[in-house]
């Protein structure tokens, strides 16, 4: 995304906690600062792209008396994805000290962000979002205004809810048909051929026939906007079982060891389950839609879950 901006002729200055990761910028004719506050000090518009919110707030001081001095008078986009309490309390904080805020997360993973194909959300003061606009079309191949903050927020939950059911379905049925001994290669080809084919399942069909964990949105970030998203859900009383499911699920591949690999190692877990069953699959055809009497199936959140 940084390089984006370098490339359509934006200066830029550059700061990251793993300072190898500028040297690209560097070679592209960005300039790296030695600190957070070097950025702000040289910058008028400042984006943030942490991990979480203890990384935001390490990395703005933000519950420091140097936070109000990084912040005044500039505008801080947020792009990361926090809790939207985060960053309604971010925004109130940087407008307490004579900032500007507006939210920007991205819809889109490593592909679509080297191709300038995101899909960006805007929420904050409609003159912030503005004067940020032109910087996201440098990013995004479109942006959807959201209103006020948390919308933009909100907004990516709502999409993440869909991408995470998604591919997760995907993953259970290259799955099924696995176990079933068909050529996974013909299922990929009939799902691109079909009304359900979409640049997700283009993009994650091939790696799950290859088997291809490599990553392109690692399986601990969707974990960790599950949690966000169920946790959301929760303080709304609203029904979220699917989502609670993949919860799950994300988990158990994250916990054995898969957190690095590309969210189709979602795979994994739905191996490990089969292969725990009781009985093998030829067994257990003879038995389908056939539940005990008042035998019921509940897929539990991942130990540590709030949820659990």
């Amino acid at each position: 995304m940084a390089l984006n901006l370098v490339r359509a002729g934006t200066p830029l200055v550059v700061w990251n906690r793993t300072p190898g990761w500028c040297e690209a910028l560097r070679a592209s004719g960005a300039e790296v600062a030695a600190s957070p506050a070097e950025v702000f000090d040289r910058a008028r518009t400042v984006f943030l792209m942490l991990a979480d919110e203890a990384a935001v707030d390490a990395v703005l001081g933000r519950h420091t008396s140097d936070f109000a001095g990084l912040v005044a008078g500039r505008t801080v986009v947020h792009m990361g994805t926090t809790s939207a309490e985060y960053s309604g309390g971010l925004q109130d904080a940087v407008r307490a000290a004579g900032g500007r805020y507006v939210e920007a997360p991205v819809s889109g993973s490593r592909i679509p962000a080297e191709q300038r194909e995101l899909v960006g959300m805007t929420a904050g003061d409609d003159d912030a979002v503005a004067a940020v606009r032109p910087l996201l079309a440098t990013m995004c191949r479109e942006t959807f205004d959201c209103g006020a903050v948390p919308g933009a927020l909100l907004m990516k939950f709502s999409v993440n809810l869909f991408l995470i059911t998604l591919v997760t379905g995907l993953a259970e049925a290259f799955h099924f048909a696995d176990r079933y001994g068909l050529d996974q290669r013909l299922l990929r080809d009939v799902l691109d051929a079909g009304p359900m084919a979409s640049a997700v399942s283009r993009a994650k069909g091939p790696k799950l026939v290859a088997r291809d964990f490599t990553v392109q949105a690692a399986a601990t970030n969707v974990l960790e906007n599950n949690r966000l998203i169920a946790e959301a859900a929760r303080k709304a009383g609203l029904a979220s079982p699917l989502l609670d499911a993949c919860h799950a699920l994300y988990g158990e591949a994250v916990e054995q060891g898969h957190g690095d690999e590309d969210m189709v190692a979602v795979l994994h877990a739905l191996e490990s389950r089969t292969d725990g069953g009781p009985a093998p699959v030829r067994q257990r055809q003879e038995h389908a839609g056939r539940p005990r009497a008042g035998q019921t199936s509940v897929a539990a959140p991942p130990p540590g879950s709030p949820f659990r």
